[in-house]
């Protein structure tokens, strides 16, 4: 078959649905105008940890408007069927309304369901919840934890034992929340045993099945539909308590129901990174070969979900070494459950793996980048695997060269401009190559358009765009004759939005997809003795422009649009599918970066100012360069407020956030945001997937905080082993 011009894929293309967001016109959860529609306020926990011994709701019903207050005391009992999806693991989740037990600050002990949202609003603050309350845990530094997942390779004791040079160091990185400009929502109608849900999600297949078990419902009686996601970083990757508590309100009122999460009620209605203590003990030769590495980690988590992510991943396979072991132990506080933030797990293992290997170049006088190079790895040590393109050599050396690491004085302390202290600082990254089966669906209509459906998501990446390109390409068509339409349980079932899996996974079923339609249009051509293209080899024609041509002979062919009108054929349709190769995998899949800061630091007052940040990047073939930049800009602005700003704050005496709010909890805004550049190596991993992607979205974030971290030492001689990074510390 004679490969197809790529005219979309490649091309710095504006969104395809760019006009209906600056416009308006595209429509969130929280917006779908839903006939008779009623309005439903969470009331929250005040306490952390004990039982509701009582709940007074005479004044709030009293309220003009209001039709039902929910609670324990008047709920159904619900289902609660075991789901154990990707995004629920343990089958286990917290029981709404179930029983009068409190595990968390802030968990919804009741709703107010009324007419309007003020009067719902007033009514939920009229509700008075008496409690039986306890002193919760919620310091992690002061919590038992579970039993540890352990790794290990090698004999770190005995090696540590005899090294030319040790260190041993402890860094901790403190909760960050996701934020996302689109508050949490949901609107829910039940149509006799059927449930729909409007509902800002990431996963609309993993909402389906989430209520089919909650509601003890077959997974076909529930629709979930999320055209659009106003941000997520991971918030929307599993249903939270407020979707079954939207649910059990409308099938009570008989009405739909719309429930908007407020801006506070996200920092404990939805999940978060986890905060971790992070202690390293590693051993080089004096020329800066590794020879070991302990990893002993503390994360948080609830104590109704063991939440687990992959941290230990980096640490066995980043770079070489005989010797690793790892222990990663959860901690159960009184909190709710985290969830996956944008590069879970390998975030934070870089922050603390890279800042490692920085202070360790600094002990050795090695150029951290040199010292890097000599620890790269043949093979994945983890497993003994090949890496399918592991091109972190080619990163720093780009790096180094379009950032001027050459110009760098390697002594601390030693580049002033004015009060101004002038430090960069450098730092690898990786983040696995995630895929999984999904499919999608392609119809071809007699007018030469095409619409390509899947029930996959796009929470700002720009999946309508990027799968629009694959398509476009792979019928032979131009973009503005192909419509992606996603966000639908209805469409054919995709992966969860999030890993960096989406192209990878979601791609490549709409290349199949395509490629078969394509397909079935040549060999109808072929056949067709009407048809110019009569008796021609398929492997011979390839389309462009929607006309199907001789690809040497561009003259002798047809449109779409005749071949189906002379064969009386309205469209043609067809399935795609892609799932990873069954077996045991041949290959170690990563994406790389290495991502190169400039910090300037006020030397009277410790305030830090990120003045440029680049990022180099191995992730295989690029769908979109315009699209690519905005994920790596993206990535880079979070990476500066994780190691400056973010930073959840816990009334330990009661579990209450502290600054559950956007004035208290710090996010960069643009005057943070200063020069930010992204190159990516050409790449093409066909062992990852069939179009050569390997996921953007979270490598781009993993090495921003360390690069940072790393260039505040070399411009101050002060190294903060605690993100973020403040003031107060380098005073």
């Amino acid at each position: 078959m004679s490969p197809q011009p790529q005219a979309a894929v490649g091309a710095p293309l504006s969104r395809v649905d760019g006009r209906l967001k600056v416009t308006g016109k595209a429509k969130y959860a929280a917006e779908h105008d839903i006939d008779g529609v009623v309005h439903a306020v969470v009331v929250d926990s005040s306490i952390g940890r004990g039982r509701v011994t009582g709940i007074d709701i005479r004044a709030a019903l009293a309220q003009d408007g209001v039709l039902k207050v929910i609670s324990h005391l008047n709920a159904p009992k619900l289902a609660y069927r075991e789901n154990r999806s990707s995004n629920n693991p343990s089958g286990e989740r917290l029981h709404v309304f179930q029983e009068d037990k409190i595990l968390f600050h802030g968990q919804p002990v009741a709703v107010v369901v009324a007419t309007t949202l003020e009067a719902a609003q007033h009514a939920a603050s009229l509700v008075q919840v008496r409690y039986d309350a306890e002193k919760p845990s919620t310091d992690l530094t002061k919590a038992s934890a579970h039993d540890p997942v352990t790794y290990a390779r090698g004999d770190t004791d005995r090696a540590l034992q005899s090294v030319a040079v040790r260190l041993e160091m402890t860094y901790r990185a403190v909760r960050n929340h996701h934020n996302p400009m689109e508050p949490h929502a949901t609107v829910a109608r039940w149509d006799g045993g059927k449930l729909t849900v409007w509902d800002k999600t990431q996963w609309v297949v993993g909402t389906q099945t989430e209520l089919a078990a909650v509601f003890g419902v077959g997974q076909d009686s529930v629709r979930v539909i999320s055209p659009f996601v106003g941000g997520g970083f991971g918030s929307g990757l599993r249903a939270w308590p407020h979707v079954t508590v939207t649910a059990v309100a409308a099938r009570e009122v008989g009405r739909p129901v719309k429930l908007v999460l407020s801006r506070r009620q996200l920092y404990f209605g939805t999940g978060f990174r986890p905060a971790y203590e992070y202690a390293v003990r590693l051993g080089s030769d004096r020329r800066g070969r590794l020879t070991a590495m302990v990893h002993d980690i503390r994360a948080e988590t609830s104590t109704y979900e063991d939440f687990q992510e992959s941290i230990l991943a980096a640490g066995q396979m980043l770079y070489s070494m005989p010797n690793v072991s790892q222990a990663y132990r959860t901690v159960p506080l009184d909190v709710n459950t985290p969830l996956y933030m944008r590069g879970p797990g390998y975030a934070t293992a870089s922050y603390v793996i890279e800042s490692a290997m920085d202070e360790l170049a600094h002990e050795l006088g090695v150029d951290p980048i040199e010292l890097r190079r000599r620890n790269e790895p043949a093979d994945d040590e983890s497993n003994g695997l090949p890496f399918s393109t592991r091109r972190l050599r080619e990163c720093y050396s780009t790096g180094a060269r379009e950032f001027g690491w050459h110009r760098r004085d390697p002594k601390p302390r030693s580049t002033r401009e004015g009060d101004w202290l002038l430090g960069t600082g450098m730092a690898a990254g990786v983040y696995d190559t995630l895929r999984n089966a999904a499919e999608a669906h392609v119809r071809l209509d007699a007018d030469g358009t095409a619409v390509v459906e899947a029930a996959t998501s796009d929470m700002g990446p720009g999946t309508y765009t990027s799968m629009t390109q694959v398509a476009a390409d792979a019928l032979g068509l131009s973009m503005r004759n192909v419509t992606f339409r996603l966000g639908d349980s209805l469409m054919p079932p995709t992966p969860p939005h999030g890993g960096s899996m989406t192209m990878a996974s979601v791609g490549s079923a709409v290349q199949d997809g395509c490629d078969k339609l394509r397909q079935q249009a040549i060999k109808l051509a072929v056949e067709d003795e009407e048809s110019p293209l009569y008796g021609v080899a398929p492997a011979d024609v390839v389309v462009r422009g929607g006309r199907l041509h001789v690809k040497d002979s561009p003259a002798r062919g047809e449109t779409y649009q005749r071949l189906l009108s002379r064969n009386d054929r309205p469209h043609l349709e067809t399935a795609g599918a892609f799932a990873p190769p069954s077996g045991p995998e041949r290959f170690s899949m990563y994406a790389y970066g290495a991502t190169f800061a400039e910090v300037a630091v006020d030397a009277r007052l410790g305030l830090v100012r990120v003045r440029r940040v680049l990022g180099v990047y191995d992730a295989g073939r690029i769908i979109s360069p315009k699209l690519a930049d905005s994920q790596a800009l993206g990535g880079m602005v979070g990476g500066i407020g994780t190691a400056l700003l973010e930073h959840t704050v816990t009334d330990h005496r009661d579990g209450r956030i502290v600054n559950a709010n956007l004035a208290d909890y710090l996010i960069p805004v643009n005057a943070d945001v200063p020069d930010l550049r992204a190159i990516y190596l050409d790449g093409d991993d066909r062992e990852a997937d069939p179009i050569g992607v390997k996921g953007l979205g979270e490598v781009v974030h993993v090495g921003v905080a360390p690069a940072i971290a790393n260039a505040v030492f070399h411009a101050t001689g002060r190294r903060i082993r605690e993100l973020p990074i403040t003031a107060e510390t380098l005073l």
